[in-house]
């Protein structure tokens, strides 16, 4: 028994020895691991088929960011009713959001929050996905509102105010691009700041736009518009850099509607909707971009427009908008 007691102290030291060197072990393959990920992740970071006399990634690996984002929208209807022309005007609330992220080669973790929402002035909903890369990207935008205020007017007749929720509106924006010049040109260094365009660059753009709407109106008159439609067009987009430390971008992309399906009732009238060349759906954006650094801030601004019909049945003008305020560091 004595003999046993001795051995213990060493038995113990024996196994703590080998937890702690297994326990070493375990840690020195995760943090190789790690380094591992971590190198895979900057090679393919960095590899692009770019031209770096014009576009370079960032020579930092985090980078954080802070956003103020502000967006709107309007509906506007013209055409005839009861054989009187008539036009209705319908604005939204504007949503502001502050919104944070982090960026680590490229992959962001970010969280946003809405002030009037949490106060309870916001009932709306509405979700904005955006992915740009040199080559190709999109914007994906739908909103449920129920805040929307404007006016009616039917011929010579006194202009009737329409108040929030007397229209309810669910709508979908889809808006892709594909940029031919991708090797010198680059959407994310002025929309997402993951590149740096060192010299000015356009390219050409092809677009693909899917807009689908559904807005109902209860007031003195009823009506229920609904909207589906696809457009396929070509545009243009130059990125201008009139220093190192400026960046300013503009681009159109107006896409031709090549389907539509597009209905209108009114106090149980059926207005139609006729096909009226042209038909589009414009996509515009805007950005400023300013480099102090490893800082850098701007503004960008996204505007989708699109009209389907004309004034003498029916025509309908859809105006959807987004700015952005942006300050970011790298490190």
């Amino acid at each position: 028994m004595k003999r046993l007691s001795l051995v213990q102290p060493f038995v113990v030291i024996i196994v703590l020895f080998c937890f702690l060197f297994t326990d070493e072990i375990k840690g020195q393959k995760i943090l190789h691991m790690i380094k591992r990920t971590d190198s895979l992740m900057t090679a393919r970071y960095r590899r692009s088929n770019i031209d770096t006399a014009y576009i370079i990634r960032p020579n930092t690996k985090w980078t954080l960011k802070g956003l103020f984002n502000v967006s709107g929208a309007q509906l506007e209807m013209e055409g005839m009713q009861m054989g009187k022309p008539f036009r209705s005007k319908m604005d939204a609330a504007y949503k502001k959001t502050f919104s944070m992220g982090v960026s680590y080669l490229g992959l962001t973790l970010s969280f946003a929050l809405n002030p009037a929402k949490l106060l309870g002035k916001y009932n709306d909903f509405e979700l904005n996905l955006n992915s740009y890369s040199n080559r190709w990207g999109f914007d994906i935008i739908y909103q449920d509102a129920h805040n929307f205020t404007g006016w009616h007017e039917v011929g010579g007749e006194s202009r009737i105010d329409l108040p929030a929720h007397v229209l309810t509106l669910q709508s979908l924006n889809v808006n892709a691009y594909y940029a031919f010049n991708n090797r010198h040109f680059s959407y994310p260094a002025a929309f997402s700041q993951t590149y740096i365009q060192k010299r000015s660059a356009g390219s050409f753009l092809l677009g693909f736009s899917l807009q689908g709407l559904q807005a109902e109106t209860k007031n003195i008159y009823e009506s229920e518009l609904e909207v589906a439609n696809i457009g396929i067009g070509a545009g243009y987009g130059y990125n201008w850099v009139p220093n190192r430390r400026w960046l300013l971008h503009i681009s159109s992309l107006p896409s031709f509607i090549v389907s539509s399906n597009t209905s209108l009732t009114n106090n149980e009238e059926s207005i139609p909707l006729d096909y009226h060349f042209p038909e589009v759906i414009v996509t515009v954006r805007g950005a400023i971009i300013r480099q102090i650094g490893k800082m850098f801030t701007g503004l960008t601004m996204v505007y989708n427009y699109s009209n389907i019909g004309y004034r003498d049945h029916l025509a309908v003008y859809n105006m959807k908008w987004r700015t952005r305020l942006i300050f970011g560091y790298r490190f």
